[in-house]
């Protein structure tokens, strides 16, 4: 049915049939942890089961999940703006991946496979000694706080927009529901969990993406727009590099970025060392490649669908939204009005990958205090006992997260933007500690201390300067938008609200796409 100029949607939240699409993801993912928990044979189980299921999982399911853990949340909400406002460039983000994926697969993966650890930092107290080992503790702890809290983050502000749903409970709920199942079924739990939130977070995207393609006029009226309006940009090779998508920025430092999140972090090595054999290994690192192009391009695709849908009446410009991080929530309630479900399913959608990532980061964070620092000193303590200690760490780490998450909601960072700065800043020196124990044998302790130091310094200085003083969005490369054909009764979003429960003002579109 046509919509009328100027009508007002009849609802700008969730109905209960969207209630009962997120309630049903919840319901799944958690039933999933307890199956993992009870078929478990608990007289046998020690903490390698735990933190490696044994070292015994096969390569796809492995692979899903580490496509899931760290491409979550961030990509549902950042990706589609991000390919809005700058265009198809980024995805030359695919290409960093694959290099990445390749030199994980064939220098990184056999270090750590042969050599049997739990820890990545193990390998650095074996070259540096313990000192360098407590550095790498230290760096992952902060980093995957700080990054997991942006995650928990972001989907809290979906569900706070959408629905009027407090941004604390949104928050408390999201921990405690991984918390529960990561602590009672371990890295299995995790694992299989995120295979099924990763097939429900690609069909959330895939639903935005085909409806949001019909309504605009089909795919031959996206790519006319979208090409009139330059965001067809793959031939875009400018040097300059205050821009923030280049293909030079994305092609090299995208590279660096990926190496540093799944060549030597934690969450990822724990997954793949959890393989069968090297092989399997190498080949959930493949079926991981896939998965991000798969989501990685529905995101940007999506971004490019809703903005020829939106092509004159920028909800940004027009101010019915205040940060690009609210375009997909506003674009998703809009063109869903009349289909109850669908919301819902975006939102489980987001959910899913906060649940993966939340959840791969807190059984991370525990591996890594029980390994580095706790292990040492309990020489003479059960399996038992290390397992009920690895379990309640989880509650910590969870408290943790939801910490952070609150922090992040008083931050002015892009949600994409602020999880890439988090993971630069921190992974960057510590991943040419590893660079540099591999590669350079002549490598001591005093020189890789000494280069740590001064790269998380520059990281620090640049992070600060571009924060304090920011480039132009016309220098940074912000493609015009238009905002001419707005209705002039369009409700205007009160920007204010982002925690006190007021929902998003009902999205309004001028009928000018048939």
């Amino acid at each position: 049915m046509e919509e009328v100029p100027g009508h007002v949607p009849s609802r700008s939240g969730f109905v209960v049939a969207d209630y009962a699409v997120f309630g049903t993801m919840l319901l799944v993912s958690m039933a999933i942890g307890l199956f993992q928990a009870l078929k478990k044979n608990q007289g046998d189980a020690n903490m390698d089961d735990f933190f490696t299921g044994g070292r015994s999982l096969p390569a796809v399911p492995v692979g899903l999940s580490l496509c899931a853990s760290f491409m979550s949340a961030v990509q549902v909400l950042g990706v589609p703006a991000e390919a809005s406002r700058y265009g198809l460039r980024f995805l030359y983000m695919c290409l960093g991946q694959s290099i990445n994926s390749l030199l994980t697969a064939y220098l990184f993966l056999p270090v750590f496979y042969r050599l049997g650890i739990t820890s990545t930092n193990q390998y650095l107290k074996m070259r540096f000694g313990r000192q360098m080992q407590l550095l790498g503790s230290i760096q992952f702890l902060v980093a995957t706080l700080l990054y997991t809290g942006i995650v928990i983050y972001a989907p809290a502000l979906i569900l706070n927009q959408a629905t009027g749903l407090n941004m604390w409970a949104s928050v408390f709920s999201t921990g405690i529901i991984c918390t529960v199942y990561t602590t009672l079924g371990g890295m299995k739990a995790v694992i299989w969990t995120d295979v099924f939130q990763i097939v429900v977070m690609l069909s959330g995207l895939l639903a935005i993406l085909i409806h949001g393609t019909v309504l605009v006029g089909g795919p031959a009226a996206v790519l006319e727009i979208a090409h009139n309006a330059s965001r067809i940009n793959l031939n875009d090779f400018e040097l300059d590099p205050r821009q923030r998508y280049t293909f030079w920025s994305l092609s090299i430092g995208g590279t660096l970025v990926w190496l540093s999140m799944y060549g030597v972090n934690q969450s990822q090595v724990q997954r793949y060392i959890s393989c069968r054999t090297e092989r399997e290994a190498q080949w959930a690192l493949l079926v991981n490649q896939v998965g991000l192009y798969l989501i990685v391009s529905s995101a940007a695709t999506c971004g490019i669908v809703m903005f020829s849908y939106y092509y004159d009446c920028d909800p940004l410009r027009s101010g019915k939204i205040s940060t690009p991080d609210q375009y997909m929530p506003y674009f998703v309630l809009d063109i869903f009005k009349d289909h109850p479900g669908f919301p819902g399913l975006f939102l489980a959608c987001a959910y899913s990958g906060t649940l993966s990532t939340a959840s791969t980061s807190i059984n991370a964070m525990a591996a890594v205090t029980m390994e580095d620092l706790l292990k040492p000193r309990l020489l003479n303590v059960s399996q038992k006992k290390l397992i009920l200690i690895s379990k309640g760490l989880t509650f910590v780490y969870g408290a943790g997260c939801i910490t952070v998450a609150a922090l992040s909601s008083l931050l002015d960072w892009g949600v994409l933007q602020g999880s890439f700065t988090v993971m630069a800043v921190v992974s960057g020196p510590i991943l040419g500690a590893f660079i540099l124990g591999m590669f350079v044998p002549a490598t001591n302790t005093v020189g890789v201390f000494s280069g740590v130091t001064v790269g998380f310094c520059v990281s620090v200085w640049l992070a600060i300067g571009s924060t304090l003083y920011p480039p132009s969005p016309e220098t940074m490369g912000v493609l015009p938008s238009h905002a001419g054909q707005c209705l002039l009764s369009n409700i205007t979003l009160n920007s204010s609200s982002t925690t006190d429960g007021t929902p998003i003002s009902e999205p309004l579109h001028p009928n000018n796409h048939g």
